[in-house]
Parts: structure tokens; C-alpha cells; sequence
């Protein structure tokens, strides 16, 4: 017996070339489909649509698109049609297929790659096209092509359904694409029309006089339609941003410049296959308008692909920008010899900059293309910006003046916050082991197990130190009224008594002394009164978090907890109903008669027991964990809820109401 285990043992050990699986065409796309578009939620979902948008833009890029129409039909069907040349129909010739048939069926295929089809493109992985087609339940294209013929193919699953084949003539090019995405992939389908909207406005911004269209015709959705040209390019765009957040610009004129030229490289020669030196081309261009806020906001792109994380494009920037500014305060004696040169957190105070770069062999990190790594955009947006700009001043000195002003502003509340946090350590020793007063720690130190629940009030403070797990769960009471730090700088934030306790608490620092790994508790919950004066507390924490402690949300540390709206009572029997609609289902599922129904008028009102077992019970709470998809929408969104502006933060209340859930207003 004890040999046939042992024989057993050998076999399930044993790692041979039998063990290696080959994953063929593509399937190993939809076995792995985080790798080729990050995630198979809603992120990812809308990435289809943007990859097959992409292809257009890149007929755009190359001057031969000028029209973009997107539909979402009913079903949940997308139809990407453009003007541009048509995808090649005729016979590839190393596979002995259509070339339409081997860019939707064969990963790294297309016409990016040697930079004879496209100039510019972001798509220079080739496997755009070929993922959407792998992860749908089925996919069609159609092209129109120069022969004057219309073809038609349709794949399902990534596999080919039908042939292409000959369907009609045309007059004019083109390509349309349809595809369902594969339910069998995705965790929800169900496309956010505003998502779309945002990233196609995107585009036609960064494509100057190119006419992209929007349009919803599901069911239900009023048919919306949104039709986006901009003659002005990505001047256009930052007054856009501008004014979509309501800031007072601090100049009209957007400053602008551009720059097209060509940097010495090395390129694989595909035919010998030995390295050759060649020049590649570029393009780029930035546009930069100041306002009276506190915060900055650099959206940079590479061959119209949005660089969330930035790059080598970005670097360059901010370097020169720092720099032309101590240099002109230097040469006019803004700054005298004895004063410390201004920071670029300083310089960039208040700036809206829309940086775009268009280059051959663009090297992104990644398949979502979120970083660019060509080490020379970084030399070549610094010379640009460098020259510029610094020419910009000499000839706009009242602006040069007015930006300037703003920047040394900013550096005094620099030092400022400096003396502040100074003062804060001395007081409470910020730096040490000294922990709020009234915070009722945990008794773990594992930050997988730990939370803290920041609370409103002494009240239900209090509730929740009684009935909270002290082993993993500490409580964090606040009270009074909490500063909005969307209209204040960072200096006014190390002294207000409100923030203070979570800045020691959580003790990870703020602003670019924050640091996650010195984060005390695994998860921050905001506990706040389901009414709406707990609504406007929470949003005002979630601003605190968003622009001094913003990797603490992105990091999916932060969430808000659900408490309920009523307890309802018969004899023995206790239910909690956390929105009205479930009110009226536990009403009646518990016979609707002589039923005792208690609205919650806060958290205080409810005794230990009842919270842990409603809201802080790890086995039947609900939490919501806080994400940002997109940080421009949430940036946004920050700035027209708790700005200055009432009309804009009305409107943008009446707008979105509708996807407002369980809260009582």
C-alpha cells in the first residue's frame, strides 16, 4: 500500500514537457483577459469599445478619417463606424488569409508595425482588434472598400462564423464594426453612456476638426445623442476643463505651443533583420490655462491614447516648468538672492495642461497603454517647454505676473503648512506612537485584520465603542462642523482640530509626506447618519481623502457603511430595512399587519447591539468600498459639489440624482 502512494506521489510530482499547455489563436485572450484589457469589470467592458475606437482614430491620425459614428444599440450592441480607408481586404500572404480576417483573428497583426500603414498609432501592440473579437459572444465587420466592393465577415467568439464575403458596392470607404460582448467573460454588460461620452470627447478634443458621434438607442434611454467636433484642438480642451469646474482663469488667452521634428533611433530592419539607424517623427504640443484653485491638473496623452500614469512626455514638462519659473522670477528680481526657489508643486498650483505627443514606435508600458516610456520625449518636451514658455512671459508680462503671484501664494502656504505640521508634532507629537484622545484603538496590529470606523458625533461614538469587536475594530469619534478642504490650502488642513485626529490615526502623513505602508488599519470606514446631513459629512471626508490621502482610496482601503433607515418590529420578530423599497418587501413579507416600524433619526439613537449587528458585523453588514475609475471624473465632480458655486453644484445634483441609491433626501 505504502508503495502505491508513493507511486502516486511520484506521478502528481513529476513536471515534464506533458505539463505544458500551448494555448493557441486566442485562446489564450479570453483564458487571461485581465491581461490584454486590465479587468473583466466595467473598466474593462468599456476598453472594447475604446480599442475599436482607437482603430479610427488612428485612420484620423493618418488623415484619412474625418467622421466617427458610435451607437449603443439595443442588447447592449456596439456599431463603430468611420470614414477612413477600409480594413485590407485582399489576401495577406505569409498566412494565406484577408488581411481583414488575420487583424481580427491573429494577435500582433496589423498595420502598425513597420510605420508604412500609420505614421502615428496607438495601437502598436496589434491586438486591439483581435481581443475585443475574442472576448465577444460575436463580432461582424464590414468594410467598404477602394475595389468598390462591401465585405462582410462575422466571427464568434474569435472564431470565424462565416467567410468574408462580397455583400454589395459602395461609393466611399470605410469600416463598421458590431460586436456583443461574451457574458460568459464579462461580470456585467451594461455600457455608462457618460463613460463613453467622456473618452470620445476626449478624442475629438485631441483630433482638431474630426466629428465624432454619440448615440444611445437602448431602450428607455431617450435616444441621447452627443456630437463632438472642436476646431481648436486642445486649447479648446483645457477651457473646456476649466469651465466644466467653474474656475476663474487667471488669464484668457490659453498659452499654447507646438512642435513637430524627428529624433535619431534604431529600428530591426523586418527584412534583414539587423538593427539600422533611422529618424522617427514627432509631434508635440501643449496648451496650459491658470485658475484660482488649490489644485492641478495635468491630462497627458500619446497618439491621442490618454497616459494615466504619465511618462517620459509629463517628466519633461514639469522639469522645464519649474524651471522657467524661478528663472523669470530670478531675472526681475521676483526672488530675491536670499529666497528659496519655487517648487513645482508651487509652479503647477492651479494649472489646467492638456500635454500631447504624437510619435512613431510609441512605447507604452502595458496593453492599457497607461505610461509612456520614450526616453526622449522627456528632452524633447523640456526644450520645448523651455523655449515657450519662457518667450510667452517675456512677451505677456502682466500674465507672467499674475501666475507668478499665484505661485509664490502657494509657496508661503507651503512654508506655511510646514510650521504648521512642525507645530502639530510638538503639540501632539505627530511623529510619535501618540494617538487622538479620544480614539478607542483595536488591540490587533495586522493591518489585514484591522479597521477603524470614523464616526460622527460622541453619541453614536459612543454606541460603536460598545458594540464594535475590540480586537480588530477601533472607533474614531468626530464632532462639529468639517472643513471643506476643496477651498482651503494644505496649511489650513494641519491645523484644523476636525482633520487632525484622522491625519494621527491613520498615520500615513498628507499631502507628499503621505506614505501607505505606515497605514495603521486595513480598512477606513466613513460612519455616518443615513439622512442628509450624513451624506454631506461623508462627502466632505471622501474630499479630504480624494486630495490629500488619494492612494488611500485608489488602493481600495476606504468605504462607507450602510446603516439602516428602520427597524421594524412584530412580537419576536426584528427586521432593518436600509432603503424605503425595502421597507415596503419586509412589510410585507411580515404580514403587514401590526408591524412596529422606528425611523432612525441618527446613529445615536441605536443602542450597541443593534449597530454591531446592523453595520459592524463583519458576517451581515454591507459595506461600500470607495473606487476611482476614472480620477479626472472624480476630480471634477469634487470640484463642483464643494466649490464656491452654488448654480453649477445644483445642476450637477439635478443630473445625477438619478443614480442615487439609498439615500433617504
Amino acid at each position: 500500500m505504502e508503495e502505491e502512494i508513493k507511486k502516486v506521489i511520484e506521478q502528481e510530482e513529476t513536471y515534464d514537457a506533458s505539463n505544458i499547455e500551448v494555448l493557441e489563436g486566442l485562446e489564450a485572450v479570453r483564458k487571461r483577459p485581465g491581461m490584454y484589457i486590465g479587468t473583466t469589470g466595467a473598466a474593462g467592458l468599456h476598453h472594447l469599445v475604446y480599442e475599436i475606437v482607437d482603430n479610427s482614430i488612428d485612420e484620423a491620425l493618418a488623415g484619412y478619417c474625418t467622421e466617427i459614428d458610435v451607437k449603443i444599440l439595443p442588447g447592449e450592441i456596439i456599431e463603430v463606424t468611420d470614414n477612413g480607408r477600409g480594413i485590407p481586404v485582399g489576401i495577406q500572404s505569409k498566412v494565406g488569409l484577408p488581411a481583414v480576417t488575420v487583424v481580427y483573428t491573429v494577435l500582433h497583426a496589423g498595420g502598425k508595425f513597420s510605420g508604412k500603414g500609420y505614421h502615428f498609432s496607438g495601437g502598436l501592440h496589434g491586438v486591439g482588434a483581435s481581443v475585443v473579437n475574442a472576448l465577444s459572444e460575436w463580432l461582424e465587420v464590414t468594410v467598404n472598400s477602394d475595389d468598390g466592393k462591401v465585405y462582410r465577415q462575422r466571427f464568434s467568439r474569435g472564431k470565424p462564423e462565416t467567410d468574408l464575403e462580397v455583400i454589395g458596392t459602395c461609393e466611399t470607404t470605410g469600416t463598421s464594426v458590431r460586436f456583443l460582448a461574451d457574458y460568459e467573460i464579462f461580470d456585467k454588460i451594461e455600457y455608462t453612456f457618460d463613460t463613453l461620452h467622456q473618452r470620445l470627447r476626449e478624442q475629438a478634443f485631441l483630433n482638431a476638426g474630426v466629428r465624432i458621434v454619440l448615440t444611445d438607442e437602448r431602450e428607455g434611454k431617450d435616444n441621447r445623442r452627443e456630437e463632438m467636433q472642436y476646431e481648436g484642438g486642445i486649447k479648446s480642451f483645457v477651457e473646456f476643463i476649466n469651465k466644466e469646474r467653474n474656475y476663474e482663469v487667471l488669464h484668457d488667452e490659453v498659452i499654447y505651443f507646438k512642435k513637430e521634428g524627428s529624433f535619431p533611433a534604431q529600428r530591426i530592419n523586418e527584412n534583414t533583420g539587423e538593427a539600422e539607424r533611422t529618424e522617427l517623427a514627432y509631434e508635440a504640443e501643449v496648451a496650459i490655462q491658470y485658475n484660482d484653485s488649490y489644485v492641478d491638473l495635468i491630462v497627458s496623452f500619446a497618439n491621442d491614447i490618454r497616459t494615466a500614469d504619465g511618462g517620459m512626455h509629463e517628466d519633461g514638462f514639469k522639469t522645464a516648468l519649474t524651471r522657467v519659473f524661478n528663472d523669470y522670477a530670478r531675472k526681475y528680481k521676483i526672488l530675491k538672492d536670499s529666497d528659496e526657489n519655487l517648487k513645482g508643486e508651487d509652479v503647477r498650483e492651479g494649472m489646467t495642461c492638456v500635454i500631447s505627443v504624437k510619435l512613431q514606435e510609441a512605447q507604452f508600458e502595458g496593453q492599457t497603454k497607461g505610461k509612456l516610456g520614450n526616453p526622449e520625449m522627456r528632452g524633447i518636451l523640456n526644450t520645448l517647454t523651455n523655449e515657450k514658455l519662457s518667450e510667452y512671459f517675456e512677451e505677456h508680462p502682466q500674465v507672467a505676473k499674475n501666475i507668478l503671484d499665484k505661485a509664490l501664494q502657494a509657496s508661503r502656504a507651503r512654508e506655511a503648512a510646514r510650521r504648521a505640521r512642525d507645530n502639530a508634532r510638538r503639540k501632539t507629537a505627530l511623529d510619535s506612537s501618540t494617538l487622538p484622545g479620544k480614539l478607542a484603538d483595536c488591540s490587533s496590529r495586522d493591518t489585514e485584520m484591522t479597521e477603524i470606523y470614523i464616526v460622527e458625533g460622541d453619541s453614536a461614538g459612543g454606541s460603536a465603542k460598545d458594540g464594535r469587536d475590540r480586537r480588530f475594530q477601533a472607533i474614531l469619534p468626530l464632532w462639529g462642523k468639517m472643513l471643506n478642504v476643496e477651498k482651503v490650502r494644505i496649511d489650513k488642513v494641519y491645523g484644523n482640530d476636525k482633520l487632525q485626529p484622522v491625519i494621527l490615526a491613520l498615520g500615513t502623513g498628507i499631502g507628499d509626506e503621505f506614505d501607505i505602508s505606515k497605514l495603521r488599519y486595513g480598512k477606513v470606514i466613513i460612519m455616518a447618519d443615513a439622512d442628509v446631513d450624513g451624506s454631506h459629512i461623508r462627502v466632505l471626508m471622501l474630499t479630504f481623502f480624494f486630495r490629500y490621502m488619494r492612494e488611500l482610496i485608489e488602493t481600495g482601503h476606504v468605504y462607507l457603511a450602510q446603516p439602516p433607515l428602520y427597524r421594524l418590529t412584530k412580537g419576536q420578530q426584528i427586521r432593518y430595512a436600509y432603503t424605503d423599497e425595502e421597507l415596503v418587501k419586509l412589510q410585507s413579507e411580515m404580514g403587514g399587519n401590526n408591524i412596529k416600524v422606528n425611523r432612525y433619526k441618527g446613529l445615536g439613537e441605536m443602542n450597541p447591539s443593534q449597530l454591531w449587528e446592523t453595520t459592524m458585523d463583519p458576517e451581515f453588514r454591507t459595506l461600500k468600498k470607495v473606487t476611482i475609475e476614472d480620477a479626472e471624473s472624480a476630480d471634477m465632480a469634487f470640484a463642483i459639489l464643494m466649490g464656491d458655486k452654488v448654480p453649477p453644484r445644483r445642476e450637477f445634483i439635478e443630473k445625477n440624482a438619478q443614480f442615487v441609491k439609498n439615500l433617504d433626501i
